[in-house]
C-alpha cells in the first residue's frame, strides 16, 4: 500500500544533536553520526538535517555534512545557512539529495528558481516557518524563529510553488518540541493551496499525531523530531522509528 514518508527531523548545533521547544532552548542529545546508524538499523523512509549554527553565521560544516553523508543510508536532507547556488551545488556533491531553503528564499526567492533550473525542483524544498498570532492569524518568520516576515503562508507558498520549490517544508514555531499535535488548520490551508508536496513539521508527541496530520491536515509527508528521539515524560533520549507494519496500521485510509 502508498504509505506517505516519515521523516525524523534532527537539528544540528555546533557538533552535536539538539532539541529545541518552540526554536528556543536547545537540549543536547548526542551524536549525529550515532543518530543516523540507529536510523539506517530503522529503515527510515528520509531523514532531515537542519542545522540552527549554520542558519545564524550563514557558514555550511560541509566537512561534518559529508560525514554525516557517507554513512547515512536513506535519502538526505539538508538545510541550514544555504544561501547562494554555490552552496547547494557543494551539498549535492557531498551526497545530499534535497536542499531545504528558508531565510534566503524570502530575501532572494530567486535563489528557489536557479536551484530548480540548475538541479531539478525534486530536490528544491521551500522551508517555511510559521507563527501564529493571538488573534488566529499566521505570518511566516524567517531567522531561525527571529524575524517576522508580514508575509501570509498560504501566499509564500504559493509564491515558493511558483518558483520553482518541489516541496514545501511547513514547520510550525509554536508547535516546535512541544508534543502537542500538529497544526491541522495551518496544514490543510497549505496543502489544499498547492499542488506541490507539503511536509507537515512541528508539533508531534504521538503516532496518531502523524495520522491525522496525514488524513486531516493533507500532508503528503510527516516530519517529526521530539518522538523520534524522546521517551517517556521525562524525555530520556531514545531513538526510535515506527517499523512498516505499525506505518501500515497508523497511516491506512
Amino acid at each position: 500500500m502508498f504509505l506517505p514518508r516519515v521523516i525524523p527531523i534532527l537539528l544540528l548545533k555546533d557538533l552535536g544533536l539538539v532539541k529545541t521547544i518552540q526554536f528556543e532552548n536547545p537540549r543536547y542529545i548526542g551524536d549525529p553520526i550515532n543518530a543516523v546508524k540507529i536510523f539506517n538499523v530503522k529503515e527510515v523512509n528520509e531523514i532531515a538535517f537542519l542545522d540552527i549554527t549554520a542558519t545564524k553565521s550563514h557558514i555550511i560544516n560541509y566537512d561534518m555534512i559529508r560525514k554525516i553523508s557517507q554513512e547515512c543510508m536513506t535519502p538526505l536532507t539538508y538545510g541550514g545557512g544555504v544561501t547562494k547556488l554555490d552552496d547547494i551545488g557543494r551539498l549535492f556533491k557531498i551526497g545530499i539529495e534535497k536542499v531545504a531553503i528558508n531565510t534566503a528564499a524570502f530575501n532572494n526567492p530567486r535563489i528557489i528558481t536557479d536551484a530548480s533550473e540548475a538541479y531539478g525542483s525534486q530536490s528544491v524544498i521551500a522551508s517555511i516557518d510559521v507563527k501564529k498570532h493571538a488573534k488566529g492569524s499566521y505570518e511566516v518568520v524567517v531567522g531561525n524563529g527571529s524575524t517576522p516576515t508580514g508575509a501570509d503562508p498560504v501566499s509564500y507558498a504559493r509564491k515558493m510553488e511558483s518558483l520553482g520549490a518541489g516541496e514545501i517544508l511547513l514547520t510550525s514555531i509554536d508547535r516546535d518540541g512541544t508534543m502537542t499535535g500538529y497544526d491541522i488548520e495551518l496544514i490543510r490551508s497549505v496543502s489544499d493551496a498547492v499542488k506541490v508536496p507539503v511536509i507537515a513539521s512541528g508539533g508531534a508527541g504521538k503516532l496518531q499525531d502523524l495520522r491525522s496530520a496525514y488524513l486531516n491536515g493533507k500532508a503528503s509527508a510527516l516530519a517529526a523530531g521530539s518522538i523520534f528521539v524522546f521517551f517517556g515524560k521525562k524525555k530520556a533520549v531514545l531513538i526510535t522509528y515506527p517499523d512498516r507494519d505499525e506505518l501500515e496500521t497508523l497511516l491506512a485510509q
